[in-house]
């Protein structure tokens, strides 16, 4: 039998949740959502996605504060405006495909916020283009050229803390599955983990320990006021020399273990220019695999796996208990489908599909449909 299409459940305090498979959507920034506030393009990429055969889709990166987001176009989770909508936009999609468990991602961008869009050059962005002001555990640019960012104080540290806690009961209350932190990519957790961008002098920068102390203190107050399935995202190394390691990211881990996390999503780099990456296919597996066994986490293994047989193989060898995809499901939404029609398996499927496979893979619905009018 695969094990991509063999269930598995992802605790929590309330009883966790059951995956059907262990395919996961990763968060992707869709840009197009209006002073935060979730527009059509969500409702039919949200929607289209909920069909992919993937067990769990993961909402992009929705920011906490209106500060933390990367881009003027991002989503955002702050107050009663931004909740309604994106409440709305999720219940409206989800009536399309009620069978698919929907993760959020909470994010603050911290010294990465205020960019232009990515396809108008992802620089910092001045007033006069509509940027803000940025802040992060120091005032270290992202780019020598870049205007620094404020380096939080302490009632700062407790604003942006509290700010998770609040998108938390937020995205609980409409009813999402599960929760994931952003502390991956160079964003504002990130941040506080790096020896790259935090070179405080208080009780929050220079040792590992002091380094981790924020990001835990949020996952912490996350944790106590939300009582469902919650994790985190992490890069596992900054791919810098004098950066932030995995070996760190491990220790990091099993911190978080001792907090009550209930699953961990494997990722690096992003928060250095001088990164100097290793990429190829499953490049950041090895991190995955080492979190897994240091930790026994449920562990996502994310980047460059494009091929049912590849996310086959990481879960053959203990590498990770889920498999992550983000781009390959843009360029082929039904990538579910087909691996389940690659490796034998079934997924569920709004009905309306269910005459569209060739003959060939028909068995790779639960149920299929053939003949009609």
């Amino acid at each position: 039998m695969s094990l991509l299409f063999t269930p598995l459940t992802l605790p929590s305090p309330r009883g966790g949740i059951t995956l059907p498979n262990r395919i996961v959507i990763a968060p992707m920034c869709q840009y197009s959502a209006t002073n935060g506030e979730a527009t059509d393009w969500h409702l039919m990429h949200w929607g289209n996605l909920l069909n992919s055969g993937a067990a769990l889709f993961t909402i992009e990166a929705t920011a906490v504060l209106p500060e933390g987001r990367i881009t003027p176009a991002c989503l955002g989770l702050w107050d009663d405006r931004t909740d309604a909508r994106l409440a709305d936009t999720l219940q409206r999609a989800r009536k399309l495909a009620p069978h698919t468990a929907v993760c959020i991602q909470l994010a603050h961008a911290g010294r990465k916020a205020s960019s232009a869009l990515p396809w108008q050059g992802g620089q910092l962005l001045d007033a006069a283009q509509g940027g803000w002001q940025t802040y992060g555990p120091s005032a270290l640019p992202q780019l020598p050229q870049e205007r620094a960012p404020i380096a939080l104080d302490a009632g700062e540290l407790v604003r942006v803390r509290e700010a998770f806690v609040t998108a938390a009961l937020r995205a609980d209350k409409m009813g999402v599955d599960a929760i994931e932190l952003h502390g991956a990519h160079g964003y504002l957790l990130h941040e506080f983990l790096s020896p790259l961008s935090n070179q405080r002098s208080d009780g929050y920068g220079g040792s590992l320990e002091n380094r981790m102390r924020y990001p835990l203190e949020v996952f912490a107050a996350v944790r106590a006021a939300y009582q469902g399935v919650l994790g985190i995202r992490v890069s596992a190394s900054d791919w810098v020399d004098g950066g932030l390691t995995a070996d760190e990211v491990t220790e990091f881990a099993r911190q978080l273990k001792a907090l009550g996390c209930d699953f961990i999503h494997v990722s690096s780099g992003g928060l250095s220019p001088q990164q100097k990456i290793a990429i190829g296919p499953g490049y950041q597996v090895p991190f995955a695999r080492q979190i897994r066994a240091a930790t026994g986490m449920p562990t996502t293994a994310v980047g460059l796996i494009t091929e049912p047989q590849q996310a086959e193989a990481i879960l053959q060898a203990g590498d990770a208990d889920l498999v992550a995809l983000a781009r390959a499901f843009l360029y082929q939404p039904r990538w579910g489908w087909q691996a389940a029609a690659a490796l034998g398996a079934s997924v569920q499927a709004h009905p309306v599909y269910w005459r569209c496979l060739p003959r060939e893979a028909q068995s790779a619905f639960g149920k299929v449909a053939i003949g009609g009018r």
